[in-house]
């Protein structure tokens, strides 16, 4: 175990102080511009760096269907090791990145604020939260570097500790007067691509002006030095700026208040009274604290929490925010902005806005984007094997399909009934899911989701699951292992007192899912032990060598061997149709179905290769259940349900288990669990024919 100095030197031989030196470059105005020059992109609106930033992480092509659609790396968190990562919702990522890159060319969606709506617990405060967290690394990084303007001392010019740096982290190239900024940004893209329709072509476009602050001490020293604009120049000084939420240092987020608590200068800044005396004046920006969330996060993002709460004297701040990038704060004249402004909101409070006449301007100023639940089983489970897995939950053993039983449910929750006769939710649920029904195509299942309106903005919330699953791991002390049925209780029994929940239909709706999700888990775990009792390699290639052996006299016009008479017989008929009737092969039929099974032989044999029954999905399946129709009786599985079993059978069930455990995922108690279970099914008699 290492001491406290090797602990040190393990620290400081990691330290990179070359990078700590890049971070907090200092330098001159006249040396920014060499900056520009090398690197147009510092100079980067806050869209377009956050659009950078997201692209930064890589995209890659999907197939959706017959679509292709974009998968950006960044919402899987790779940083944050997918503590964050967004499951799902591939949609709505893409119409959000669409959005963000419209506003970083300058086509109109820049004056608008994003408002992700969607019920409560879709993720709209996690991907809010990626992209601040995403910004802060990036401003970190070479390539996401922007810089911000200070002031020297007039009084000790040399002294770089009492340098004045700009409270809005402004852009330097805002000290350029307005009249010479189309010449100096002809310099300065001097050598740029000049093919206008080149994705990759960057140009420098200065575009606002100065803070009330800066404003203040360029025009003081303009003063001073009689109009030469070139020596108010040398006293600018410039600095890499990181972005930084808990600095707050580009980065603000805002959460509304109950009205009597709520300020507009919580947004905009403050006189700060104390100071007023020593400068004179209450509109002097010495004076003043510009410390307002959209102060801020000027230069990057600032996030409305729950946006559609403020009270309406805030929409005006919001509205010239988002429309003129100006804001107002008291005493000063209209201050330019440049930030992201990202709100999100649930569905009460979106509905109130949309009956409200005096929300009307905020209305016409928003891009909606929908951010729903999941729809996707395979997505929902990923959300909960982040938190509860076997690494992450100790001492309690997580049984298989625990964790994809709560996920089924949820999902269940949030399907419209399809409206196909034929189909029942859960089949619609297993379409979605990647699953082939015979009958539905890929556009089917478009059709699908095209007719469901509600589907993903309706149903249970992840955090209702999240704390059932919490619940049944510790509400089972005795026990070390959690089982679905634990989990779907929880889930039940919490559906009485739900704060959201206050229709007693739909409570029952519920219900009634929880009961088809026991149905759908009951079938998996009999097919599972099944497979598990018919487990036995050995015996099933010598039914796959005996029916391929009958199958093929019986194609052939010939007769097969007795292994044990030695004599030639018929092919055994009882025997091929016990195997194929495992698979719902009907009689008609049975001759289509040997010839395909030859052809894909006899396929195998002219590129070389050996038939494998694991091969044909559909042999193997028929292969093992009908083992496991021969075997279980000599198992004696209903024994259990009686706990009266002699060694033999004993040892035959400890297979089973063992099999269970090694090839399922189960522990020894949670496949004592489930053997049980599956035991009490058989002892009614009610034997599985099909998975």
């Amino acid at each position: 175990m290492a001491n406290g100095s090797e602990i040190i030197r393990l620290v400081a031989g990691r330290q990179d102080r070359d990078q700590f030196r890049r971070k907090n470059w200092v330098g001159t105005f006249e040396q920014y511009l060499d900056i520009v020059r090398e690197n147009p992109k510092v100079t980067r609106t806050a869209y377009q760096r956050l659009y950078d930033m997201i692209l930064s992480y890589g995209v890659e092509k999907q197939s959706v269907g017959r679509e292709s659609v974009n998968h950006y790396r960044f919402f899987d968190d790779p940083h944050g090791g997918g503590k964050d990562a967004v499951f799902g919702l591939r949609s709505a990522l893409n119409q959000l990145v669409n959005a963000l890159k419209s506003a970083a060319k300058g086509y109109g969606i820049e004056r608008r604020v994003l408002l992700l709506h969607g019920p409560v617990g879709s993720s709209k405060s996690t991907i809010a939260r990626l992209l601040k967290k995403g910004l802060e690394r990036y401003s970190a990084e070479d390539d996401g570097a922007l810089y911000a303007i200070g002031w020297t001392d007039e009084d000790d010019p040399t002294n770089a500790e009492a340098t004045q740096w700009c409270p809005m982290n402004e852009e330097p190239l805002h000290l350029i007067p307005t009249r010479f900024r189309p010449d100096v940004e002809a310099e300065l893209n001097a050598g740029a691509p000049a093919d206008a329709h080149d994705e990759e072509a960057f140009r420098v476009r200065i575009e606002g002006t100065l803070c009330p602050y800066c404003r203040f001490n360029y025009q003081s020293r303009l003063k001073k030095y009689d109009g030469d604009w070139t020596r108010v120049a040398q006293d600018v000084r410039v600095k890499r700026v990181i972005l930084s939420e808990k600095d707050r240092v580009g980065i603000g987020t805002f959460q509304p208040k109950d009205e009597k608590n709520q300020d507009a200068t919580e947004l905009t800044g403050d006189i700060n009274y104390r100071k007023i005396a020593e400068y004179g004046s209450d509109s002097d920006p010495r004076a003043f604290n510009f410390d307002g969330e959209f102060n801020v996060a000027n230069r990057g993002i600032i996030e409305f929490v729950e946006v559609l709460k403020l009270d309406v004297a805030f929409l005006y701040d919001l509205l010239g925010a988002s429309q003129e990038h100006r804001i107002k704060p008291k005493k000063f004249a209209q201050t330019d902005i440049d930030e992201v402004i990202l709100g999100h909101t649930n569905e009460p409070e979106y509905r109130r806005l949309q009956s409200n006449e005096f929300m009307e301007a905020l209305r016409d100023r928003t891009v909606k984007i929908d951010i729903p639940y999941v729809t996707t089983l395979s997505n929902e489970i990923k959300i909960y094997d982040k938190d509860y897995n076997n690494e992450t939950v100790r001492g309690k053993h997580i049984a298989p399909h625990t964790v994809e039983m709560a996920a089924m449910w949820a999902v269940l929750t949030r399907l419209e009934e399809p409206k196909n006769a034929g189909l029942t939710r859960l089949q619609k649920l297993k379409l979605y899911n990647g699953k082939t029904l015979p009958g539905f195509t890929e556009e089917n299942i478009n059709e699908l989701r095209e007719q469901a309106t509600t589907e993903g903005m309706i149903g249970i919330s992840p955090r209702y699951v999240q704390d059932k699953l919490s619940n049944a791991l510790v509400a089972h002390p005795e026990s070390r292992s959690v089982n679905p049925f634990m989990v779907l209780n929880e889930l039940e029994a919490g559906l009485k007192h739900h704060s959201l929940l206050n229709d007693e239909e739909q409570k029952q709706e519920y219900r009634e899912l929880l009961q088809v999700v026991k149905e759908e888990y009951e079938n998996i775990v009999k097919n599972e032990v099944q497979r598990a009792i018919a487990a036995d390699e050995e015996a099933l290639m010598r039914l796959c060598g005996n029916y391929i052996d009958n199958v093929k006299a019986y194609t052939q016009r010939e007769k097969v061997k007795n292994a044990f008479t030695g004599q030639y017989e018929e092919p055994d008929e009882r025997l091929m149709r016990s195997v194929e009737e495992k698979i719902d092969i009907p009689d008609s039929r049975k001759d289509d179905f040997r010839r395909e099974i030859m052809n894909y032989i006899g396929a195998l044999m002219i590129d070389g290769k050996r038939f494998d029954y694991k091969s044909n999905e559909r042999l193997h399946k028929a292969l093992e259940l009908k083992l496991f129709e021969d075997q279980k009786d000599s198992i004696k599985l209903t024994s259990l349900v009686s706990n009266v079993v002699d060694a033999e059978t004993q040892q035959k069930i400890d297979v089973v288990k063992g099999r269970l455990i090694k090839n399922y995922g189960y522990d020894e108690e949670s496949a004592t669990d489930v053997l049980q279970y599956v035991a009490s099914i058989f002892a009614r008699g009610d034997v599985k024919k099909d998975s």
